[in-house]
């Protein structure tokens, strides 16, 4: 069994990658040929995340949905796959995503000993909760958090103290959960206690911070962290 992480008092959790499959939007849509559809997916996601950093860099932030619509215009462009009735179905699909299997018993095994659970996330209000609706995951989900409310995005630190301001809480009482290696090693750095979810099986960053524990499904989570203190 992993070393157990002490003292949490919440669970918070990246949105896109960890609890929800980035890849079901092309995946779902029949305009897409099967031969492009992961390439697909992989220039979208690759592309988003560019946006949101050099935007933050920029200084010059437009919301989630934006840059998501940005990249996938570049992405269809670049495979020569561009329609205005794709890019719609397409963006479309992306407020539907589907949650990773475990995702549901994993937040609901987590609120029986008392942690609160929480989404921090780059995505809009608009995006998240219908994500969140989708995905049935409204009751067992006690904050949704968007970067949007601070005008950049992660990995930029007021972005996490965000979080804390928003769950009154310290750093080090906080498990913070991502599929993103960028993100779990930045949110360690802040001062949270991490748990990277190494979904794709990836190589560490040689970025600051450390995640504490390295797991491959968030259904390996609840055993890694000990009951929460009153």
């Amino acid at each position: 069994m992993n070393r157990r992480i002490q003292d949490i008092k919440a669970c918070i959790f990246d949105a896109y990658g960890t609890l929800f499959d980035f890849s079901s939007a092309a995946a779902g849509c029949t305009g897409v040929p099967n031969e492009k559809r992961d390439v697909l997916t992989v220039l979208w996601r690759d592309k988003q995340l560019q946006y949101t950093w050099l935007r933050s860099l920029q200084g010059r932030y437009v919301d989630f949905w934006q840059v998501t619509d940005d990249a996938l215009n570049f992405a269809l462009e670049s495979l020569d796959l561009y329609s205005p009735e794709l890019h719609s179905e397409l963006m479309g699909l992306y407020l539907n995503l589907s949650a990773f299997p475990e995702v549901y018993d994993t937040l609901h095994q987590l609120r029986d000993p008392g942690f609160m659970t929480a989404i921090l996330s780059n995505g809009t209000p608009r995006m998240l909760n219908a994500a969140v609706t989708n995905a049935g995951l409204a009751p067992v989900l006690d904050f949704v958090l968007s970067a949007d409310d601070v005008k950049v995005y992660k990995t930029h630190p007021r972005v996490y103290e965000y979080a804390l301001e928003q769950l009154d809480l310290r750093p080090e009482q906080v498990s913070f959960q991502s599929s993103n290696a960028w993100d779990a090693y930045a949110a360690s750095d802040f001062g949270m206690q991490v748990v990277w979810c190494n979904r794709y099986e990836q190589k560490p960053e040689r970025l600051p911070g450390s995640p504490e524990q390295i797991i491959l499904s968030l259904d390996q989570l609840v055993e890694i962290l000990a009951p929460a203190r009153n």
